[in-house]
């Protein structure tokens, strides 16, 4: 079943800054152990809508949909239309036109080549990107960072990472959110790492979701920011058609989605580097930048 969204204009949205809101005093009496069985109550009202079972069980999605990337001045560049597919439980693959090389450099930390098709993949361990310039290895860090969104990422931590060795659950208050009243739940991790979920108290639907680091020798803190809004039903699964995400107080990008459709049976060979070998191969020299030509920009040219 396809959930189609419709969108008239790509229209970045700002988000009201509301006071935070007093907690109640009886919230804010209770004892740890209390204090983290109501943390893992409502995060279980949450997975129960988002889908509940058939939330926990997605084996794939393939969404569509436009994505901008923020300037540090706090300008939103320009949108360029994307195809996202995801493979439970580590592989993603991403086609777009490029438009906005800020975008993919916000998005993906690969800059491509201006112009055509590209795709950005990552599979586990590995990824390769493809454009005007051919097939190219993601670097090291790019899969790095892949790899720690991808464990971090709320779907994840709510899918697979509740009953994690270590993981500690705490609420955290309740608070005003995107002109919504929220409750507030703390997880930190092993590491210590920190990751608080605002729950929308009237649907239980996430609003944020904001993963802290602090740098072992500065101790400097680090957050990125997840807002989601506007959930459609896909499939059973709650979809957010509206993605915000912000690094520290910056906003980084935004992604509109026009429609997902969700457990489609993608192929498995869809994740592969050889794919992408036969897209580029079939693109012809219409897409193909002239070889007697220096090619600025290409991927894997930087770090």
């Amino acid at each position: 079943m396809r959930t189609c969204f419709a969108v008239s204009v790509l229209a970045i949205m700002g988000i009201a800054a509301a006071p935070r809101a007093a907690r109640a005093q009886d919230d804010e009496s209770l004892m740890p152990e209390q204090s983290a069985a109501k943390a893992k109550e409502l995060l279980q009202q949450t997975i129960t809508a988002l889908g509940g079972d058939a939330y926990l069980n997605v084996r794939d999605y393939v969404c569509t949909g436009h994505a901008a990337a923020f300037e540090h001045s706090g300008e939103a560049g320009e949108p360029s239309e994307f195809k996202d597919l995801w493979l439970m439980p580590d592989k993603e693959r991403t086609e777009f036109e490029v438009k906005s090389i800020p975008l993919v450099a916000i998005l993906i930390g690969q800059p491509p080549q201006k112009g055509g098709v590209n795709i950005q993949l990552f599979a586990g361990n590995q990824g390769w990107s493809m454009d005007r310039g051919g097939v190219n290895e993601q670097s090291p860090e790019a899969i790095a960072d892949f790899q720690e969104q991808l464990r971090n990422s709320m779907n994840n931590v709510l899918r697979h990472r509740l009953s994690e060795d270590g993981m500690m659950f705490r609420y955290a208050g309740v608070d005003i959110v995107d002109l919504k009243p929220v409750d507030w739940v703390e997880l930190v991790d092993s590491t210590n790492l920190t990751m608080r979920l605002a729950i929308e108290q009237s649907t239980h639907l996430p609003l944020q979701f904001v993963v802290t680091t602090r740098d072992p020798e500065t101790h400097e803190e680090t957050s990125r920011t997840t807002m989601y809004s506007e959930f459609l039903p896909s499939n059973g699964v709650m979809m957010p058609r509206n993605i915000m995400r912000m690094h520290n107080t910056m906003t980084a990008s935004q992604v509109f989605y026009t429609e997902c459709d969700v457990n489609t049976g993608l192929d498995p060979n869809l994740f592969t580097k050889q794919s992408l070998e036969e897209r580029y191969a079939k693109l012809g020299n219409k897409d193909k930048p002239n070889k007697n030509k220096t090619q600025p920009g290409a991927p894997g040219s930087s770090p």
